[in-house]
């Protein structure tokens, strides 16, 4: 395995070689697919062959992702993932992880797998490193382009208000105004439309929080017995684990998704400098420092208490 210091390699790499499919992580979100769809663009206008495979069904406000994208019949010689920062996260698509070629990923906990990697950690969203890429490869920036770019730049900076964007995020996003990027128009498909379903779980995720130490940890639960009730699929909620450090007092939000009996997807968010990632690295996950993921076994006490007797050493 060999990481790569500069685009210019990477882009080399794309230039030398055809029949590219681009992986995205589980649970996908706008960063690994606009991504992929933004770099599936930008492969096809080199005249490459280009596909994007995700984990499951592309939900319905991403299906605008796929605007521009040219549906090929080929056999793929190389493979790239996006946004993935760990092989575990590859979900159903793992059966690719020993072939990778080319990893590219902004998490600073990023765990080597591929061939060649590429990680900037400084980079608020994968996206921005797509962008910069493209800029490298000479490709034309077209509205579906710009709109697959900035949908990851908007989703993975909470529409630009989390702590990991730099004064470069905006000038990217400005660029991409300028290109042509339609910024209200993902900007309401990801922040604000959505099936009155999700909205009605919401409400109810929120009124059932849970507060622990003195209130400045809150764990908010979405089981599949609440899935259920409200008709809303896994891979549908969306933002949702960012409300939890919305409230005030709250250092550690924590969302529990149940995927099965005993399985549980856990986001971490913080506020005042506590840092999400060493939390969720001590179970075997990793992402940002304010905000990370992992996943436990257990039942849904046992999976909260050992997250609280966790981040309870990182309040003082």
């Amino acid at each position: 395995m060999k990481r790569i210091y500069n685009l210019s390699q990477a882009a080399e790499f794309l230039k030398e070689n055809d029949n590219f499919i681009i992986l995205t992580h589980v649970y996908p979100d706008g960063d690994t697919l606009g991504s992929a769809y933004a770099l599936c663009g930008m492969l096809q206008q080199m005249g490459k062959n280009a596909a994007v495979k995700i984990n499951g069904e592309l939900g319905s406000e991403f299906l605008y992702l796929r605007n521009g994208i040219e549906k090929q019949s080929f056999e793929f010689d190389k493979i790239i993932s996006v946004d993935v920062a760990d092989s575990n996260l590859l979900g159903e698509l793992k059966i690719y992880a020993d072939r990778v070629d080319l990893a590219i990923d902004h998490h600073i906990y990023h765990r080597e797998f591929a061939d060649i990697y590429y990680v900037d950690g400084d980079a608020a969203a994968n996206c921005e490193i797509i962008y910069k890429l493209g800029e490298e490869l000479g490709i034309s920036f077209t509205k579906n382009i710009c709109n697959a770019v900035y949908t990851g730049i908007c989703t993975d900076t909470g529409c630009f208000k989390y702590i990991n964007v730099t004064p470069e995020t905006h000038i990217i996003a400005a660029d991409l105004m300028k290109k042509g990027c339609d910024a209200a128009f993902v900007n309401r498909e990801m922040f604000e439309k959505a099936p009155r379903s999700k909205k009605e779980l919401e409400a109810f995720v929120i009124c059932n929080m849970e507060y622990y130490k003195n209130g400045e940890i809150a764990f908010a639960y979405v089981t599949t017995d609440i899935l259920e009730k409200f008709g809303v699929n896994i891979n549908q909620l969306g933002s949702i684990s960012a409300v939890t450090r919305t409230i005030e007092g709250v250092k550690a939000g924590v969302t529990l998704k149940q995927t099965s009996e005993k399985e549980f997807k856990i986001s971490v968010r913080t506020n005042d400098g506590i840092n999400a990632a060493e939390i969720c690295s001590k179970f075997g996950g990793g992402g940002h420092k304010a905000a990370a993921g992992c996943t436990l076994l257990g039942s849904k006490e046992d999976v909260r208490d050992r997250l609280i007797d966790v981040i309870s050493g990182y309040l003082d």
